[in-house]
C-alpha cells in the first residue's frame, strides 16, 4: 500500500492541511507576547484629555499646578517651595471626592523637571492628572 493512495486503487493525491507548523508558530508568538507585554508597562501613568472634546471649563475647585519658564512651581496662583508641593497637594485634596490636578508647564521647562513634578503630584494621592496645552494652529 502506497502513501497517499486510497483503498479502491485510485492513485490521486490526498489534499490535507497540516496544521502542526501553524500551531507551533502561534504558540511561539503567544509566549513572546506574554513575556514582552509586562515590559511595555513603564513610565508615569497619565490620563490625558481627548483631542476631540470641547474646551474644558475651569471650575472653582480645580487645582492647577503651573511650572514657569524659570522653574518656579505654583499651585493655582500661589508659589510653592521646591520640596513642599506634595504636602500642599495632599492637604488640598484630602477631603475631595475628585482627586484631579491639571498641570501647565512652559514649553522651555526641562523635561526632567516636568517628570519630577508629575511624580510629586502622583505621590500626593492624585488619581487623575491632566496636561493642559494650547490647541495646535491649523494651516
Amino acid at each position: 500500500m502506497e502513501v497517499g493512495s486510497r483503498s479502491n486503487g485510485d492513485r490521486s493525491t490526498m489534499s490535507q492541511i497540516n496544521v502542526t507548523p501553524l500551531v507551533d508558530v502561534m504558540l511561539v508568538l503567544l509566549v513572546i507576547f506574554m513575556v514582552t507585554a509586562p515590559m511595555m508597562q513603564q513610565g508615569v501613568q497619565v490620563n490625558l484629555p481627548k483631542a476631540e472634546t470641547k474646551a474644558m471649563s475651569t471650575q472653582d475647585e480645580a487645582v492647577v499646578v503651573s511650572i514657569k519658564q524659570d522653574g518656579k512651581v505654583y499651585v493655582n496662583s500661589t508659589e510653592v517651595a521646591p520640596g513642599d508641593l506634595q504636602a500642599k497637594l495632599t492637604s488640598m485634596v484630602a477631603n475631595r471626592a475628585k482627586k484631579e490636578v491639571f498641570l501647565k508647564a512652559d514649553r522651555d521647562v526641562p523635561y526632567g523637571q516636568v517628570v519630577t513634578t508629575m511624580a510629586e503630584i502622583k505621590g500626593a494621592g492624585i488619581e487623575r492628572l491632566g496636561m493642559v496645552t494650547e490647541p495646535a494652529q491649523r494651516k
